[in-house]
C-alpha cells in the first residue's frame, strides 16, 4: 500500500498522484494540510527518507521567515516547525513501506513502486 501527503492545489503533487494511479498502485492519499502529521509522524517521514529537515522544508514559503528559521536550525527545531504549520513540508511525500520518496520532479513517485 501506497501513502502520499497530498496536496491538491499543487501541480507537482496531482501529478506525482496521477503517475501512480496510471500504474494501478493502490494509494491512500492523505490531505496533509487537513490532517497535519505528528512530531512522530515527521521524524519517521525523516528517517524514511533518509534527508535532513532542511531537505524536506519549504524555505520559500512566507510562514518560514515569519516563524524566524534558517535552513542552519537544528532538526529538531525545523521538524517541530513542519508539525506547527504543514505547509512547510515539501510535497508530495510518498510512502510504501519503509521506503519513501519526495516526489520533486514528479517523476521520483515512480521511484516508489
Amino acid at each position: 500500500m501506497i501513502t502520499i501527503w497530498h496536496n491538491p492545489r499543487c501541480s507537482k503533487s496531482r501529478q506525482a498522484l496521477a503517475l501512480l494511479e496510471e500504474r494501478g498502485a493502490e494509494i491512500t492519499i492523505r490531505r496533509y494540510l487537513d490532517e497535519p502529521p505528528t512530531l512522530a509522524e515527521l521524524q519517521d517521514a525523516q528517517s524514511k527518507l533518509g534527508l535532513a529537515a532542511k531537505d524536506m522544508i519549504r524555505t520559500g514559503e512566507a510562514v518560514f521567515k515569519e516563524m524566524g528559521l534558517s535552513k542552519s536550525d537544528p532538526d529538531d527545531t525545523l521538524l517541530k516547525a513542519m508539525a506547527e504549520a504543514p505547509k512547510l513540508i515539501e510535497r508530495p511525500v510518498i510512502f510504501s513501506g519503509e521506503k519513501a520518496v519526495i516526489a520533486r520532479p514528479p517523476e521520483k513517485a515512480l521511484d516508489i513502486l
